[in-house]
Formats: structure tokens, C-alpha cells, sequence
């Protein structure tokens, strides 16, 4: 199936407002044994994100904080699309997703619900807001101790 550009967009603000308005996995994690926070100075952007890291596999990941529709909906889908993979496979994820936003996405890399957020390339400055969330996870999962930020 091919969606048009006029649909494409629609799919893109319908799944930004839903997860904006229900965040998946949108609660502190008691036993996570990766922590990290992140800030976007530009939007106000703020989260503090946690994964439970089992044998080098992402077993669980969520999240609390405040921010715009976008840096929300991002971190929400982000932590759906992580569980179950290993930091290697997110490592990798994470760099196909900023190529995607930056206009340089690598060929035949299924995104899956991730994909809508490619709309944000069409507005250079919100791209921030979806990375936001990835950058905070790649500090956790190196264990990075300062604040991800997206200045």
C-alpha cells in the first residue's frame, strides 16, 4: 500500500496526538538498572527515562517527564519499538532514525510505527524534539551520567 503525501501527513498527526495523549509505558520503573535524563532547552523538553537491561537485552524500557507532542509521542513509540532487542540492534536503530529525520534514511530499513515520525524532517528544529528520547536511552545504555541534551 502507498500513502500519498496529504495521507502520509495524516497518519503522521494522528499517531503524534495519540501518543501524545496516551503515552505507552509512561511510568517510573522501579527495578531498572539503567537510568537517564534528558532535557531540550529549545521546547522545554524534559524525561527521565529507565530500561531494564537483561543480558545485553533491552527487557523493558518507560519513561516520565513533560514535553511538546512530538519529544512525548517519540519517547512513547521509542519504547515500544525497543523491547526485545539488543543494545547493539538499538544502537543501530537509533542512528537509522536520525539519518531518517535528517533526510539520509538508509534503504530497506523497516521503521515500522516509527516511520510517521519522518514528518518531522520537514521542520529542521523539531527534530530535537524526536531525538530527544533516543539520545537519553543511548545514555543509559552506555551509562553517561550528564543530562542528554539536544544543544
Amino acid at each position: 500500500m502507498s500513502l500519498g503525501h496529504g495521507d502520509l501527513r495524516e497518519l503522521y498527526q494522528e499517531v503524534i496526538f495519540d501518543h501524545n495523549r496516551s503515552p505507552r509505558n509512561y511510568h517510573e520503573m522501579a527495578d531498572a538498572n539503567r537510568v537517564a535524563d534528558g532535557h531540550n532547552p529549545l521546547c522545554g523538553d524534559q524525561l527521565t527515562l529507565y530500561v531494564r537491561l537483561v543480558d545485553g537485552v533491552v527487557a523493558d524500557a518507560s519513561f516520565v517527564g513533560h514535553g511538546c507532542a512530538i519529544s512525548t509521542a517519540s519517547a512513547s513509540l521509542m519504547t515500544e519499538a525497543v523491547k526485545g532487542k539488543t543494545v547493539e540492534e538499538v544502537e543501530a536503530l537509533f542512528r537509522d532514525f536520525h539519518a531518517l529525520l535528517t533526510g539520509e534514511a538508509p534503504e530497506g530499513r523497516d521503521f515500522g510505527k516509527l516511520e510517521v515520525l519522518a514528518g518531522v524532517r520537514e521542520f529542521p528544529v523539531r527534530v530535537k524534539c524526536a531525538t530527544l528520547a533516543w539520545h537519553t536511552l543511548h545514555n543509559a545504555l552506555t551509562g553517561e551520567a550528564a543530562p542528554a541534551k539536544t544543544e
